[in-house]
């Protein structure tokens, strides 16, 4: 078995509802994408009424020790910023790998100081990444949780972009929304439930990836300790920005994986292309391919496909590692080689591999002269939407409410791109979108909305509370 597919292999089947299942089961707080834009408006001023109505009631909801948990988050809101401000100033693009070190170090510091246990994971030199920060907590018999974040960020030691900046209520720098914010929450929550007491017999796992932002190769060592980690907790919880406000989390995210289209076609004077003895050269053979790709496997439902690089001609170059190449031809040539460069996106496997077979069975009927071979290689796998995630989502709907914060929608799985929590949601229960929230990810726009940061800290903290103490 190839490596690019042991991860696949190992998966588990685990129920995946269809959408209208999902419908069904979530109340009217889950829409058909094709009804939930004309109704988000009314969906969100419904929403913003029910927690005007229920915000004085919803005190009620919470027993002292979440009450004292809130108000700990809240009396730490300004040092949540300070911290924020001082790992956003250190440089962790995913190449700089001593700027990842060193916000490690400034994690673990803090939740050392939590009565963590903690170990920093070196990757091995042939994977280049910096490694890993996991740290945790055993005892209890409550849920074993998973708090899952990243370290990384997508600028590196030579990008402009590189210092916090504050302006009343937002700040701008590398890595607030995606996901130091993020990573913020998972700890002062961690503090709050640590200043209460309530962290005592509790079973918790922080594991903070250094290389989410570009994983190192190949990802079953790179994801090797995530991935056991999940097959050891009861729950997965991600902290990856919100999407679309404070009141969203993610119950599924489509996986990814890559694909390359290599053609050949045979060479000679364009003046007998199309000829028996010629055949239609690389160039058209590969057009036809991507033709029927279009025609024959676009449209399901989360389902996308894209060709993001093509070289052909008579000698072709292309460094799969750096997704770049060149190319040389002449008109009076015909070409007899091409590449194509692309990624596929999928909301389960079976999915996944249903599209892989049609695409391997459109690049098998070549025409005379030519052949061409398609190869995949797994990347992140799917976050399916189950019944165990909607149960999740149940819950921090039962904490948003108690807080007086209103519903919890589910984000729309075509919103979201691919996530380390992936790698451990074919196994447990998980969700995803528990940070703060912003805009400009991965551009020098980069913002979070720091009253995000408290409200997404308030409900961390007693979601993490509740499912710890919440009997196996």
């Amino acid at each position: 078995m190839p490596a690019s597919e042991t991860l696949a292999a190992r998966v588990p089947h685990r129920t995946v509802l269809s959408r209208g299942t999902l419908a069904a089961s979530r109340r009217t707080l889950v829409a058909s994408r094709s009804t939930m834009a004309p109704f988000a408006a009314l969906l969100i001023a419904v929403s913003l009424a029910a927690t005007l109505v229920t915000s004085l009631a919803a005190a009620q909801d919470l027993t002292d020790l979440e009450r004292k948990i809130v108000e700990l988050v809240d009396e730490q809101a300004e040092a949540s910023i300070r911290f924020l401000q001082e790992v956003v100033d250190v440089n962790s693009g995913t190449m700089n790998h001593a700027g990842v070190r060193e916000v490690g170090r400034m994690f673990q510091a803090e939740l050392e100081a939590l009565g963590f246990e903690s170990r920093w994971i070196d990757m091995p030199d042939g994977v280049n990444r910096a490694g890993h920060l996991f740290a945790e907590r055993r005892g209890g018999t409550g849920e074993h949780v998973l708090l899952i974040g990243h370290l990384d960020t997508v600028f590196e030691e030579d990008s402009p972009f590189q210092r916090f900046e504050r302006d009343g209520d937002m700040a701008r720098g590398p890595g607030v929304e995606d996901m130091k914010g993020g990573d913020v929450v998972i700890v002062y929550a961690l503090k709050a439930l640590h200043a209460a007491g309530a962290l005592e017999d509790t079973n918790i796992t922080v594991a903070l990836t250094g290389d989410e932002e570009s994983p190192g190769s190949p990802i079953e060592t790179s994801r090797r300790d995530l991935i056991a980690a999940g097959h050891e907790a009861d729950v997965a919880l991600g902290f990856e920005a919100g999407v679309g406000g404070t009141n969203t989390a993610t119950v599924a995210r489509r996986g990814s994986s890559g694909w390359t289209l290599r053609v050949a076609g045979t060479r000679g004077h364009s003046s007998q292309i199309f000829s028996s003895r010629m055949g239609a050269g690389a160039v058209f053979e590969a057009a036809r391919i991507l033709n029927a790709f279009y025609d024959e496997v676009r449209g399901e439902e989360y389902l996308t496909f894209n060709p993001g690089v093509i070289l052909g001609g008579t000698d072709v170059e292309y460094d799969e590692a750096l997704n770049r190449g060149s190319a040389f031809g002449k008109t009076n040539v015909i070409a007899q080689d091409l590449v194509v460069d692309g990624g596929l996106r999928f909301i389960s496997e079976e999915q996944k591999t249903r599209t892989r077979a049609r695409m391997q069975e459109i690049a098998a009927r070549s025409h005379p002269g030519t052949r061409a071979e398609i190869r995949f290689e797994d990347m992140y796998p799917a976050m399916s939407p189950t019944e165990g995630n909607y149960a999740l989502l149940e819950t921090l709907d039962d904490v948003s409410r108690a807080l007086g914060s209103g519903l919890i929608q589910p984000v729309d799985p075509g919103a979201r791109g691919a996530a380390d929590i992936s790698f451990v949601a074919p196994y447990i229960d998980s969700l995803d979108g528990l940070g703060v929230v912003g805009a400009g990810g991965h551009t020098v726009e980069e913002v979070v909305d720091l009253t995000s940061l408290p409200v997404a800290t308030r409900k961390a903290a007693l979601l993490i509370h509740r499912l710890t103490h919440m009997p196996r």
